[in-house]
């Protein structure tokens, strides 16, 4: 007895761009599936709600569609995705305005029309995001460049100040204080890059690349930079004074202990000694930086009177002549100020980090 010829239940839904038929039928080997003339052609062999038998359907769609059908096959089912040639929503499946009696909703996967417009609003922005990442890199890729970039930095400057540190501390073995008056003109390249380099780490807490507040930072740039390219750099009258080596020297000191706790912070290392000398060198250094500035910029009052350097006259009608010293004199009342702040905010830090455990109550 030759197979009869019989139609499946078949079920559908659609979205925006796509149409999805679900064929009951199970066991189904090597379907015929094709679109003609907008129209879907479906034959395969299979068991469905008549047995095991050939069956078989056309559909005749509303709207014109792509002629290439995908198709998946399941134990249970055959499943059919159609792409619309126009993004539109339809009023119906087939042409023919009577439904035919073997096509149903797909009620599983049936949407209304709103309902599937936040849908395809919801991949279209899902889309845009997965782009927006490409373009700009993954989240873990942003940290890693970040991290890498910042131990990059604190690298160079803990070679730079290292090298400073260690360049005067053998001088002054060697020659002992004949090393203190030309220490300007032994190290002071290095220094002047150092320093201009520091400005990349107030930029860094200015826009966020770092936590780190932006005033301490910034006061301590300014600072350093007055002393090193106005103080000292511009009249060589100071270059050859002890004082340099000394301001120099607190410097350094501070800086080859900061930079390489912050390189290990960048790759998530804590090396316990090297955490505690940064939280505490800055207890005695910084202050005694901060003095040998003020020396520094005392030592320079008289030179620069001397000299005019920077000097000028009001116009008219004033006519009186503001020395660069009055500046300094300005300075030294900001430099302990700064003292001040900075000492605060470097103590708040170190508490933070080793601030007394509340004793245990017995």
């Amino acid at each position: 007895m030759e197979n009869q010829v019989l139609t499946p239940h078949v079920y559908w839904a659609q979205r925006h761009r796509e149409l999805y038929l679900r064929v009951e039928l199970s066991d189904v080997q090597n379907p015929a599936i094709s679109i003609t003339e907008n129209v879907l052609h479906f034959k395969a062999q299979g068991h469905g709600a008549k047995g095991d038998n050939v069956y078989e359907f056309h559909l005749e769609f509303l709207e014109l569609v792509k002629p290439e059908p995908v198709y998946k096959l399941t134990q249970r089912q055959v499943n059919i995705t159609v792409q619309k040639k126009v993004s539109q929503w339809w009023e119906r499946l087939t042409k023919q305005e009577k439904r035919p009696l073997f096509l149903a909703p797909d009620f599983d996967r049936w949407l209304d029309e709103s309902d599937a417009e936040m849908e395809l609003r919801a991949k279209e922005e899902e889309r845009l995001n997965k782009l927006r990442m490409e373009s700009q890199g993954s989240p873990e890729t942003l940290t890693n460049l970040k991290k890498g970039y910042l131990f990059m930095y604190n690298l160079v400057q803990f070679l730079g100040f290292s090298w400073i540190f260690v360049n005067m501390t053998v001088r002054f073995f060697i020659l002992g204080k004949e090393s203190f008056y030309d220490t300007f003109h032994t190290v002071a390249d290095m220094m002047y890059f150092c320093q201009m380099l520091s400005v990349v780490e107030t930029i860094n807490a200015a826009i966020g690349v770092t936590k780190s507040p932006v005033v301490p930072s910034l006061i301590q740039l300014l600072g350093r930079n007055f002393i090193l390219f106005f103080v000292l750099g511009t009249m060589e009258e100071m270059q050859n004074k002890a004082v340099v080596f000394f301001v120099f020297y607190m410097w350094s000191t501070i800086e080859i202990f900061r930079y390489p706790f912050y390189m290990l912070s960048c790759i998530d290392m804590d090396w316990k000694v090297l955490t505690w000398l940064r939280y505490t060198v800055w207890i005695p250094v910084y202050p005694l930086g901060c003095l040998a500035e003020a020396v520094s910029v005392i030592q320079s009052i008289p030179v620069f009177n001397e000299t005019e350097r920077f000097s000028f006259t009001l116009p008219y009608p004033v006519k009186i002549k503001v020395r660069f010293s009055f500046f300094l004199q300005i300075y030294l009342i900001m430099l302990f100020l700064g003292l001040y702040i900075n000492f605060r905010h470097l103590y708040k830090q170190r508490r933070r980090r080793y601030g007394q455990k509340k004793k245990k109550t017995h």
